[in-house]
């Protein structure tokens, strides 16, 4: 939980706690006691419910059992008759109601949060790879060009164009080009850390972005993954030029360094066509 969230959480409880402890402990005059001052404990359990979930919520329950249930056998609160069994019998009902709709609301909310999650998840998602799309590519970039405001240490972007996927896809089908992507976005994942962002650029290119990197690393990064892409034995080989770049050594902005890296790889993409035999 985040510092905000564990203080809207103390203050939740404390405010339960208040609540239930002036219904349930005997804080009201006689003559008004009988009134249905318990239903001032169900925001509590509704907020409970709504933004911290079941385990949360099943915890206010219990504390407004708690509480309930030593101010009721005590003669306090709403729910005080002459025959303590009437009373508790009472006081269980109410506290049954409480719990099963609390724990709905929060079983309700949880699964419109996980949908929501998945729909957000959905629209950062490349739907071929499940690498990461464009527009998480441009945020995890403005990320860490905001860290390194913060921290002064600098990011890496390697980016990796797939070699020849044209003449994959008109001599072996469209359907071994997808499968060739699919294989270099699998090693790439292979080869993430678990702070690095791997995404499909567009097409056959795709950008990994490195945090605290520097240049070296990000080379020794690019190497690792073209040689294991060569050699990693499925049909039919492919291969992958790479380029990168860092900030801010490279490039100020996200245009600037995504054009450093480009200009590096298709430097290496045309010496690599002049070292090619000519056919005779």
């Amino acid at each position: 939980l985040t510092r905000a969230r564990m203080m809207e959480l103390t203050f939740l409880f404390a405010g339960l706690f208040f609540t239930v402890g002036i219904v349930f402990g005997g804080r009201f005059h006689a003559a008004v006691k009988n009134y249905p001052f318990e239903y001032l404990c169900i925001p509590f359990l509704i907020w409970a419910a709504f933004r911290f979930g079941r385990r949360k919520a099943a915890t206010a329950i219990c504390t407004l059992a708690a509480i309930a249930t030593w101010g009721t056998v005590h003669g306090f609160g709403p729910f005080a008759r002459g025959s303590q069994n009437t009373s508790l019998l009472l006081l269980q009902a109410f506290i049954g109601v409480m719990a099963v709709t609390s724990m709905a609301l929060a079983a309700e909310f949880s699964e419109h949060k996980r949908a929501d999650e998945y729909v957000r998840q959905l629209a950062v998602t490349d739907p071929l790879t499940g690498l990461a799309n464009y527009r998480r590519l441009l945020d995890a970039l403005d990320s860490e060009i905001k860290r390194y405001e913060r921290t002064g240490r600098p990011f890496a972007v390697v980016l990796l164009d797939l070699d020849k996927l044209k003449m994959i896809n008109d001599t072996h089908g469209h359907l071994v080009g997808t499968a060739a992507i699919c294989r270099l976005a699998n090693i790439l994942r292979i080869h993430c850390r678990a702070m690095d962002t791997a995404a499909r650029y567009g097409g056959d290119e795709f950008v990994l972005v490195l945090p605290e990197t520097e240049s070296h690393a990000a080379l020794s990064v690019a190497d690792r993954i073209a040689e294991r892409l060569s050699t990693d034995g499925d049909e039919p080989p492919i291969t992958v030029s790479t380029g990168t770049a860092v900030y801010p050594e490279d490039g100020k902005t996200i245009d600037e360094l995504l054009a450093a890296a480009d200009q590096v790889l298709y430097g290496k993409k045309g010496y690599s066509r002049k070292k090619l035999p000519q056919p005779t």
